[in-house]
């Protein structure tokens, strides 16, 4: 510059206008907003607006107005007061909490009698008492996830969903701590695996693997499935279901609630339909879903069972000489090596439902596959109740069944 002209005096924070600042403030991280505080007083002032907090309350912690007004606390108040108790886990909460918040508003419009078996959370103590117990750390996404609720109790329906064949039921329950530190494993094939769910009817539990040892990764989340043909009868094959709790436990819940489930009998039942998986023929409409039991499958030897529901409806604005009764079907079963079978008999499970307009039938079947996949299509012939002279074949869509992923044992 010129030595003639005269400098302007430095820019000082202490000058610039409080709006702005604020405006930068609201723009930071909960950590930067702390930082500021210690770095002057000016900055230790503005970092104290409150309104400053209302994002981190709600972004963390979930905290509505309502609770705010029922708390009766300012924002900051709020969010360092939950921090202290939840700091821990302030990168899980907002998930989990959401994913429990939506969980219960389903199932009370849906499953009521499911809500009541929901226990409370449980207390930071509880958790640490739970560790020195088993004497192995549980990860924090589990931990947080019981901050909220504390599982439930062995009841039936479980919360983890249901299945039902003609000779076999299974509802599995999400453990509460207690119980899930009561059958930590340490014995050869589970070492140090810790159970997240049970079902009294069959005793099948899904397990998360709290180290990595016998090939596991940790974290990694199973059901357990014996080698039937290993010596050792320690020897567990893994059916793999999750690899944290945070993404077993939030994909789950996301199916449920977006009716990615059919609910049945006030129950969740883990069917997974394929929304292009379904063909209409006429008036009549077929929908597949489909379920993998692990319960009842094994690696060696391969035998992956798996059951489907079939939907069959006709269109309520179909003529009422349009009703039918199902005469007979056929199947072309494919696995996945290419080899077909071919099935054809009378009726289905037995029964040979009429059906008219506006009306559904529904059933359940189950197969097996030697292959960790394969589909199945065929039809159905129908005759008409109203000219039973006309047959006439209804088109069941193909449909594929696919084994999860798996790990073989390394024993």
């Amino acid at each position: 510059a010129p030595p003639d002209m005269e400098l302007s005096p430095s820019l000082s924070l202490e000058l610039l206008p409080t709006d702005p600042l604020l405006l930068i403030l609201s723009f930071l991280d909960y950590r930067d907003l702390v930082s500021c505080c210690y770095l002057n007083r000016r900055l230790n002032q503005l970092s104290s607006h409150d309104p400053l907090w209302k994002r981190h309350c709600k972004k963390y912690w979930l905290i509505s107005e309502e609770e705010k007004s029922r708390r009766n606390q300012s924002w900051r108040a709020i969010f360092i007061s939950t921090y202290s108790d939840l700091g821990r886990y302030i990168h899980y909460y907002a998930t989990l909490k959401k994913a429990w918040d939506d969980l219960e508003q389903y199932l009370g419009q849906w499953c009521p009698r499911m809500i009541s078996s929901l226990k409370e959370s449980v207390r930071e103590e509880d958790l640490d008492a739970v560790e020195a117990q088993i004497r192995c750390k549980l990860p924090d996404d589990y931990r947080c996830s019981f901050r909220i609720h504390n599982g439930q109790k062995l009841v039936v329906p479980g919360l983890m969903g249901s299945m039902a064949l003609s000779n076999h039921y299974r509802s599995e329950d999400l453990l509460d701590i207690d119980t899930a530190a009561g059958g930590f494993q340490q014995r050869l094939g589970l070492k140090q695996c810790l159970p997240l769910t049970f079902c009294i009817h069959t005793g099948l539990s899904q397990y998360m693997a709290l180290e990595s040892v016998e090939g596991r990764n940790k974290y990694e989340i199973f059901y357990q499935c014996p080698e039937q043909m290993a010596r050792n009868p320690s020897t567990i094959v893994m059916f793999i279901t999750g690899t944290s709790y945070l993404e077993w436990f939030t994909s789950y819940v996301n199916k449920v609630v977006t009716g990615g489930y059919p609910i049945i009998r006030d129950q969740i039942f883990r069917y997974v339909h394929d929304k292009d998986c379904v063909a209409t023929t006429e008036d009549i409409t077929v929908s597949v879903s489909t379920s993998f039991l692990p319960e009842l499958s094994s690696v060696h030897p391969p035998h992956y069972f798996f059951t489907y529901r079939i939907r069959i409806e006709m269109s309520k604005d179909a003529l009422p000489e349009n009703a039918c009764q199902l005469e007979s079907r056929y199947w072309r079963i494919t696995n996945a090596k290419g080899d077909v079978e071919e099935v054809q008999g009378p009726g289905v499970v037995g029964e040979f439902p009429v059906i008219s307009p506006g009306k559904v039938y529904e059933y359940t079947s189950c197969t097996t596959f030697t292959t960790t996949s394969g589909y199945m299509e065929g039809y159905y012939t129908f005759h008409c109740l109203y000219n039973k002279d006309r047959f006439f074949n209804v088109t069941i869509p193909r449909f594929h069944m696919v084994c999860p992923a798996f790990k073989v044992s390394t024993a």
